[in-house]
C-alpha cells in the first residue's frame, strides 16, 4: 500500500458492492460466456469476447483496492466471481481470475508511477495482466525461479529466462515475472518480481496452447532473451518475491482456482439433478428421481460440494480478514476442490449413464477441465504437505 501522503486519486466509477458485482457477472456469464463456451473448448480459442465484456463492465479492477479506484474485493469476491464464470466456462474463469491475481500483485506495493501505468488502465478496463511464474526446470515449485534479472544501468534491468504455462499468454498487456534477485551479492533463494510488457523486444511466445482441458487458457511458453525492463517496473524491493508468493499470489491464485473448480462441480451437480427429474421410464412413466438409490447418491454429491464450498468461502474470508491461521485453510481448499470437482464429474457421468458419456456431452468437457485441478501448481500433494508443515510449525518451504 502507498503511505497516506502518496495515496492516489480514486477511479471514475461508482463502487459496486459484492452483490451488485455478482449480478453483473451472472448476466455476462449467461449472455456472453455460455454461448461461446463450446467453441472456446473445441477450437482451443482464447475467450476474448468474455474477457472484454468483463473489462467493459468495470470488473477489470475487481481486486484493485478502492484507494486506487478499484472495486476493492479480496479473495472472497474473486472466489465467487470465478465460481459463476466456471459454471459456464472454466477457461474464462481462469483467464479472468489470473488477470485479477496479477492486478492484486501489482496493487500490493504499487508506486505512484505503477498506479498511473498499470492500475489506472486496469481499473478503466484498458489493460489486462497475468502472472508468469512457472518454469520447466522447477516444475510445480513455481516459487523458485531461475530466470535472471541483471542490473545493467541506473535505469534498466535485463531479464533472461524461459517461462511455461503463462495463462493469457500473448493476450495480456503485462506479465508479472519472477526472477532471481539482481544483486549478485544477494543470498541464495532471494527472488524478485518485475513487470514485463507485451511486445517488449526479446519476448518470444511458443506455439498455441493445446491441452486436454482448459483449452481456452492460452497457457503458453514464453522465452525472454535479454529483455530490457525499466527499474521502475520492479514490484516492491529486490528479494520481495517470496513475500508476494505467500501474502498475495498464493491466496489469490488458489482462491481463483477454488472458485473455478467449484463452478465446474456445481454445474455438474445441476446436470445430474436435471437428468434425474427429466428422465422417465417409458413402460411405467416413473421418473429416475423416485429411485431411492439415486436420491441417496445425489444427496451425497450435494454434501460433498457444499462442504467443499464452505471450506473455500471460510478460507477466503479468513485470509481477507488478516487471520494469521488462514494459509492452511487456503491450501486445503484448493486440494479439496480438486478432489471434489474430479469426483463430482466422474460420479455424475455414472449417474447420467450413456447420455453423459457421449462425446459431445458437456460432462466430457467438464471432466477434462476438472482434471487440471490436480496438475496446476501448487499441486494437491504439495498443498497437503504445506498444510502439514504449517500445522507443525515447520517452515512451509524447506
Amino acid at each position: 500500500m502507498l503511505p497516506d501522503n502518496q495515496r492516489v486519486p480514486g477511479g471514475h466509477h461508482h463502487l459496486m458492492d459484492l452483490d451488485a458485482i455478482l449480478v453483473r457477472v451472472r448476466e455476462i456469464a449467461g449472455d456472453i460466456v455460455a454461448p461461446i463456451a463450446e467453441q472456446t473448448d473445441r477450437d482451443a480459442r482464447w475467450p476474448e469476447e468474455s474477457i472484454r465484456a468483463l473489462q467493459q463492465a468495470g470488473l477489470g479492477g475487481l481486486t484493485v483496492p478502492a484507494e486506487f479506484g478499484g472495486l476493492g474485493q479480496g479473495s472472497f469476491g474473486l472466489t465467487q466471481v470465478c465460481e459463476i464464470l466456471g459454471q459456464e466456462c472454466a477457461s474464462t474463469a481462469m483467464c479472468f481470475g489470473m488477470h485479477c491475481v496479477g492486478a492484486a500483485v501489482l496493487s500490493a506495493k504499487a508506486t505512484p508511477d505503477q498506479y498511473e501505468r498499470y492500475l489506472k488502465p486496469i481499473v478503466e478496463g484498458r489493460h489486462l495482466t497475468t502472472l508468469s511464474l512457472s518454469e520447466a526446470g522447477t516444475g510445480s515449485h513455481f516459487y523458485i525461479p531461475e530466470t535472471q534479472l541483471e542490473a545493467i544501468s541506473a535505469e534498466h534491468y535485463q531479464v533472461t529466462g524461459n517461462k511455461t504455462f503463462v495463462t493469457n499468454g500473448g493476450y495480456a498487456d503485462s506479465y508479472v515475472v519472477s526472477t532471481v534477485a539482481a544483486d549478485p551479492g544477494a543470498p541464495l533463494g532471494q527472488f524478485s518480481c518485475i513487470v514485463v510488457e507485451q511486445g517488449a523486444e526479446g519476448m518470444r511466445w511458443g506455439g498455441p496452447w493445446n491441452g486436454l482441458g482448459m483449452r481456452g487458457n492460452s497457457s503458453r511458453t514464453l522465452d525472454l532473451e535479454q529483455v530490457l525492463v525499466p527499474r521502475s517496473n520492479l514490484l516492491g524491493d529486490e528479494g520481495d518475491h517470496i513475500w508476494y508468493v505467500f501474502q498475495v499470489v498464493a491466496p489469490y491464485f488458489l482462491m481463483a482456482m477454488v472458485g473455478t473448480y467449484l463452478g465446474i462441480a456445481s454445474a455438474a451437480l445441476e446436470e445430474a439433478r436435471n437428468h434425474l427429474i427429466r428422465r422417465h421410464y417409458t413402460g411405467t412413466g416413473s421418473s429416475l428421481s423416485q429411485l431411492p438409490v439415486l436420491q441417496h447418491r445425489l444427496g451425497c454429491l450435494w454434501g460433498m460440494l457444499e462442504r467443499t464450498r464452505r471450506l473455500g468461502y471460510h478460507a477466503a474470508i479468513a485470509y481477507d480478514s488478516g487471520d494469521p491461521d488462514a494459509l492452511p485453510a487456503v491450501f486445503t481448499a484448493k486440494a479439496e476442490v480438486a478432489d471434489c470437482a474430479v469426483s463430482m464429474v466422474n460420479e455424475v457421468m455414472t449417474l447420467t449413464g450413456g447420455a453423459g458419456y457421449r462425446e459431445e456431452s458437456t460432462l466430457h468437457k467438464w471432466l477434462r477441465d476438472a482434471r487440471a485441478a490436480h496438475v496446476m501448481a501448487p499441486t494437491t500433494d504439495m498443498l497437503r504437505i504445506w498444510t502439514g508443515r504449517a500445522l507443525l510449525g515447520q517452515p512451509i518451504l524447506s
